[in-house]
């Protein structure tokens, strides 16, 4: 028997999007992969300065599969910053281990880069982000960046594509088609399916409790309250609207909450949340008749909170500058794309939501469910594996 090709996976910290695929590539048993982390000091918990607490996910995170912390000496150690990840042991570590191939999650931190160029042309440098071009407003600072990112991705054999606006970024910065592999972002769409009946009973009995009917419409925003993901504009566009029995939920804390709350001015129809922990988000989204993700970035790579949504059979409005938008809603199906940042089209859109009948929500949400099917830890698994297969340098 063949023995199974032996994958380091180098990411920062543990995260509730990766760690459910982790287990499942342990599972599936195609590859034999280790997880190297390299931010140990978030090991427990981490202080998230954009929601204003420390966070420490209420799913399992570290169970299933294999994994290490790799010892961080950063002296400001963290995520946000370029220094903040210093691993001197990491190649060593990964070499003792013995891999026949590594995949980065994410290049622009000093220990990953330093060990991008250690490996290349050793083993296979695998790749995966989720950057796009849709931030880029050009001029010479641009132009710097993308000669720059040309220069670091030239360490990378194959890269792992999360949907089309990320395949457009790889093969703008000097990646070959032949070097891509779809590997889609995703979530563990079970969780947020499992249970249906009794999450939506729940939320129900939750949205009576704010006072908000059955039969009234609910627009959901829930993510931090910061300026990229742009709250204001859909609660500006929201109080635009002359319509009756319609409501806005926004959940999560942020450095805006306060700003936003004096805009609302007490309105009886917009209701303000704190942050919901993981296990509570199927309920979360259950909460709406429509999710919306007015997002203006920079830095809005992907939005996993729609495949969420998503999984919960809600339909989507967000913005054009959402990274997943064009692989994720389709018009007038399940959901609607505006232009970001633009508060007429965004209250347009939202109207296309008021003037449908309960009927055709729940169409729009069932095609929701339906589409996000394919968007799948299996999938993103299978894309791992095919990348760690192809053994050959390209």
């Amino acid at each position: 028997m063949k023995e199974r090709p032996r994958l380091a996976i180098v990411t920062t910290h543990p995260i509730q999007y990766y760690a459910p695929a982790f287990r499942l590539l342990h599972q599936r048993r195609e590859v034999h992969a280790k997880v190297f982390y390299t931010w140990e000091q978030a090991q427990q918990r981490i202080y998230d300065p954009k929601f204003g607490r420390h966070i420490q996910w209420d799913i399992p995170l570290l169970e299933g599969y294999d994994y290490t912390f790799v010892k961080n000496i950063a002296s400001q150690p963290g995520s946000h910053h370029f220094r903040g990840i210093i691993t001197p042991t990491l190649t060593q570590e990964i070499s003792a281990w013995q891999a026949d191939a590594v995949l980065f999650f994410g290049w622009s931190y000093y220990g990953h880069l330093q060990a991008m160029r250690h490996f290349k042309g050793k083993i296979p440098v695998l790749f995966r982000g989720d950057s796009h071009l849709l931030d880029e407003t050009g001029g010479i600072r641009q132009w710097l960046r993308r000669t720059a990112l040309r220069l670091i991705y030239r360490y990378v054999d194959q890269a792992l594509y999360v949907g089309i606006n990320n395949r457009a970024y790889y093969l703008r910065h000097g990646l070959r088609p032949e070097q891509l592999i779809f590997a889609p972002h995703a979530v563990e769409n079970e969780r947020f399916e499992w249970n249906a009946d009794n999450q939506s009973k729940e939320a129900q009995d939750w949205r009576l409790s704010m006072g908000i009917k059955k039969q009234d419409l609910v627009f959901l925003f829930a993510g931090k309250l910061e300026p990229k993901k742009n709250p204001n504009l859909l609660l500006g566009a929201f109080l635009s609207l002359s319509a009756p029995n319609i409501h806005l939920v926004m959940v999560g804390n942020g450095e805006m909450e306060a700003e936003l709350k004096t805009k609302a001015n007490g309105r009886s129809n917009v209701h303000f949340l704190e942050f919901q922990n993981q296990s509570r988000m199927p309920v979360v989204y259950r909460l709406a008749n429509v999710f919306v993700l007015p997002s203006r970035g920079p830095g809005e790579t992907w939005g996993l909170a729609i495949n969420e949504a998503m999984a919960c059979n809600i339909p989507i409005l967000t913005s054009d500058k959402v990274g997943c938008a064009v692989d994720l809603v389709e018009e007038n199906i399940n959901g609607f794309i505006f232009r970001s940042d633009d508060s007429l089209d965004l209250a347009q859109n939202l109207n296309r939501f008021v003037e449908k009948d309960s009927s055709q929500l729940t169409q729009m949400g069932s095609a929701s469910r339906q589409k996000i099917q394919s968007w799948s830890l299996e999938a993103l698994c299978q894309g791992i594996e095919l990348a760690t297969r192809k053994r050959e340098r390209v």
